[in-house]
């Protein structure tokens, strides 16, 4: 039989507003205020030769102030600034081999298919089925006695069932929403691993060459006292020295020898971090890694002027915090829809025959279609009790993006004044430095004319050994330092 004009046109109407939203339940999302502290950074300012009433180095006056401000521009590639072609290597090594950028690049992959399954429920569902089917009934059969005689009947049937939900009350694009911003939250995440990925390199690298620098203040030193030790043997061996400074001489220069050693394995254990972190097998590298260049590795001193609240909620861990925020928003809605009736679209076409051969004829064609409502009446508080949850964790959610605001500013903040800070403390280590090595000279001269003690020149090379080392340390500190206030201002990504 023909459909009618009339039966057809309820059928294109439900057509239209399958899929479509009529009414969207629940809150909309809404960045979160956060209030901008608006104070200056801790700056320790540019340190002088000059002292306070305390002894302190003074900041230099802001005319003084040499510094470089610290641009956004500076961070999306800040390692290119060091021009260390083995950094910049290890760096583009990371991109595709450091196996923790790769998983958190797996998980955005998996959000991204999650969202595409989500997508799918405001399509029609549709499903093909066939069958056939043989029946005999005995004349002996409930059935077969019925009829007074032996029954054979059989049956071929084949077709489509659809099903498609009309969205009336946004359940479905709610669920949508959350599953699209799982995906926005999964790429930050991505942009954070990389921007704790390029930092940590940057850090394990600057702390390899601040080793390999102890070592080379070590074994100069060890070379000086190794002298000194030969001089004293010789005279005591003249009978012009006595036992006891050949004895004190020794045990220093022990002591240096000792150091040496820890130096070393506190070198391999840096070159295999950096060797893991750009995802090659620990060994594979040290030909790259263990020579190195006779540089120094301080940047020009850089100032920042301001913590701009708009660069913290840049950061890719705090918009990762805001999409999952908004993610539980969506979530919100998606248990209160659960309120609200259920419509769908139900239809089914097929052929249906007693006989194969009749099958794909158009009297066996079946068919129906039809709307479908479901209206949860009493669930015993269920819908209540999940609303309620998805609420409080929307709650929870917001406090964690306030919460990631705070600990960007935060470790800012520190990062900033670890840098200045370890900038005055770099000068006094280096004045430190000069008067140790003349403290050392002259304290060698005085002992080999007979007028001081051994004493004095072993006070001085320990002193000397220990200064010069913690000077390296100093060194390398505020090249880290700077890099953990690149790393706290989102640098690494360029947007």
């Amino acid at each position: 039989m023909k459909a009618s004009r009339k039966s057809v046109l309820p059928f294109a109407a439900a057509l239209a507003l399958a899929g479509c939203t009529v009414f969207t339940v629940g809150p909309d999302y809404e960045r979160p205020e956060v209030k901008d502290p608006a104070v200056a950074p801790p700056d320790a300012g540019c340190p002088t030769t000059n002292k306070t009433e305390t002894g302190e180095i003074k900041p230099a006056d802001a005319g003084e102030d040499a510094r470089k401000p610290l641009t956004r521009d500076m961070l999306a590639r800040w390692w290119a600034s060091f021009d260390d072609p083995v950094l910049a290597e290890l760096v583009d090594r990371a991109v595709t081999n450091n196996l923790t950028y790769l998983m958190a690049q797996q998980r955005l992959l998996q959000a991204r298919w999650q969202y595409k399954g989500s997508a799918a429920d405001l399509l029609p569902h549709v499903a093909a089925q066939g069958s056939a089917t043989i029946n005999e009934y005995g004349s002996k059969t409930p059935t077969g006695s019925s009829a007074g005689r032996h029954l054979h009947t059989d049956r071929f049937s084949g077709g489509f069932d659809a099903s498609w939900e009309i969205d009336i009350f946004g359940g479905v694009n709610r669920q949508i929403e959350a599953s699209r911003r799982a995906v926005y939250a999964a790429g930050y995440d991505v942009e954070s691993a990389w921007v704790s990925l390029t930092a940590e390199i940057g850090a394990q690298y600057v702390n390899l060459r601040t080793v390999q620098r102890r070592l080379k203040v070590a074994r100069a030193n060890l070379k000086l006292q190794a002298e000194t030790y030969d001089l004293l043997a010789e005279r005591f061996g003249s009978g012009i020295g006595d036992k006891l400074a050949v004895s004190q001489s020794k045990y220093i220069l022990e002591q240096t020898r000792a150091q040496i050693p820890l130096l070393i394995a506190d070198e391999e254990a840096l070159v295999n971090a950096l060797e893991i972190l750009a995802g090659a097998m620990p060994g594979t590298l040290h030909g790259l890694l263990l020579p190195c260049p006779d540089r120094e590795w301080l940047l020009e001193p850089q100032k920042l002027e301001s913590i701009p609240l708009d660069m913290m909620r840049a950061r890719p861990d705090v918009m990762a915090a805001e999409q999952r925020l908004a993610a539980q928003v969506a979530a919100v809605g998606v248990a209160k829809s659960m309120y609200f009736p259920k419509l769908h679209l139900n239809g089914t076409l097929g052929l249906e025959s007693a006989k194969f051969d009749n099958v794909f004829h158009r009297p066996a064609l079946v068919g129906s279609i039809g709307p479908s409502l479901s209206w949860p009446i009493f669930q015993g508080g269920a819908i209540y009790a999940n609303v309620k949850t998805e609420e409080s964790r929307m709650a929870e959610a917001v406090m964690g993006y306030e919460l990631a605001v705070q600990k960007a500013f935060a470790e800012t903040r520190n990062a900033y004044a670890a840098y200045t800070r370890q900038y005055h403390r770099h000068q006094s280590l280096e004045a430190a430095v000069k008067a140790a090595q003349e403290a050392a000279t002259i304290a060698q001269d005085l002992y080999t004319s007979g007028l001081a003690d051994f004493n004095n020149v072993l006070d001085a090379q320990r002193s000397l050994l220990s200064l010069e080392e913690a000077l390296a340390v100093s060194n390398g500190q505020i090249t880290v330092n700077l890099i953990a206030l690149y790393k706290a201002l989102g640098g690494g990504i360029a947007r």
